[in-house]
């Protein structure tokens, strides 16, 4: 199922969005979708790493330290 919804994008945005509907031969629809989804995985993984750096009992180690649990 799907929702169609308005957007209003200033026109420098529109202009970069449609260059890059030209390039890539691909529709609005697509790319804007497509710009959403990773949006939504990228902040889901912002939200988990910020979680865990609140999180008082959670183990914070140094570079060095991980390499040589690594050994690296």
């Amino acid at each position: 199922m799907t929702t169609t919804i308005s957007v209003r994008l200033p026109d420098k945005i529109l202009n970069e969005l449609e260059i890059l509907t030209n390039e890539i031969d691909r529709s609005r629809t697509y790319i804007i979708r497509k710009a959403i989804e990773t949006y939504l995985h990228e902040y889901a993984d912002y939200q988990i790493a910020l979680e865990r750096l609140n999180d008082k009992d959670d183990e914070i180690i140094s570079s060095e330290e991980m390499r040589e649990r690594l050994g690296l």
